[in-house]
């Protein structure tokens, strides 16, 4: 049994590492992913603003919370995303890690920016302001400001490969962000709550509040997934794109006939000799 699962093993690498191979099957799948994303993303919305009652301190402004919270897992998320798709990048230069991560990183960078902004207009009522250099707060907003770094390094770069592992290893280095967004808020004395979903000895959010809050962030994630797989796929098409093009001017150049050009007499154009 061991001999066939190691003989299947390369076989089904090389499947998974092969564009055209995920092409078919994310094709087939996005449609049936997106329509589930939609589904849940309804049940939750209709929990958040139809039966969460509000919170007995923060009043309505609560439902922010449902917004928020899913987009804050999700930045993060689509960073480890990003991080593990480097390491593919330079350890086995996987041919969709580079793709993978390229797609990741706006989708990533779109959900970072909306847990900041709905997190400044959650903090207005309870703090008093919309902003403060507290250490989640600001380790966000490096999460965000490495998100664009990373942006602009790739249109920077014209070079694909060079590009590729330019870009992995910022991402690496990045990731030393994540930690300390999670940790945060136990490390230094923070304005904003420590965590509340997962913790040692269970959440502390009433169920009522808590199962459309899962909702909502299963809805993110389904669509934020759907979101990768799509432009995942618009890369891989860009990049066959590009590809064709360079081929189609290489044969031009090539079968473009030569001009030489000939000897000048010196003398004006008409001019006998």
């Amino acid at each position: 049994m061991s001999e066939t699962a190691a003989a299947m093993t390369p076989s089904l690498w090389t499947r998974l590492s092969n564009p055209s191979h995920f092409m078919r099957w994310s094709g087939a799948l996005v449609p049936w992913l997106a329509a589930l994303s939609l589904a849940v993303l309804a049940v939750g919305l209709y929990q958040t603003f139809y039966v969460v009652p509000p919170d007995y301190q923060q009043g309505e402004t609560v439902r922010i919370m449902y917004i928020h919270v899913p987009a804050a897992w999700l930045g993060v998320f689509f960073y480890g995303a990003m991080s593990l798709s480097a390491i593919g990048t330079l350890v086995w230069r996987h041919p969709l890690a580079d793709v993978a991560q390229r797609a990741a990183a706006p989708i990533g960078a779109a959900f970072t920016l909306i847990c900041l902004v709905t997190g400044s207009l959650w903090g207005k009522p309870m703090w008093g302001t919309y902003w403060v250099w507290d250490a989640r707060l600001t380790s966000m907003l490096v999460l965000l400001l490495i998100y664009c770094g990373i942006i602009a390094l790739w249109r920077t770069l014209e070079d694909p490969n060079r590009a590729a592992r330019a870009v992995a290893i910022l991402t690496l280095v990045g990731a030393v962000n994540l930690p300390i967004i999670k940790f945060s808020v136990n490390w230094w004395s923070t304005l904003h709550q420590p965590a509340s979903i997962l913790r040692m000895g269970g959440s502390t959010i009433d169920p009522s509040m808590l199962y459309p809050l899962l909702i909502m962030i299963a809805a993110a994630t389904l669509g934020g997934t759907t979101l990768h797989l799509y432009t995942m796929r618009t890369e891989i098409m860009r990049r066959r794109v590009r590809t064709l093009t360079i081929r189609e001017a290489e044969r031009l150049d090539r079968t473009q006939p030569r001009i030489t050009p000939q000897p000048s007499t010196g003398l004006p154009v008409g001019q006998p000799v």
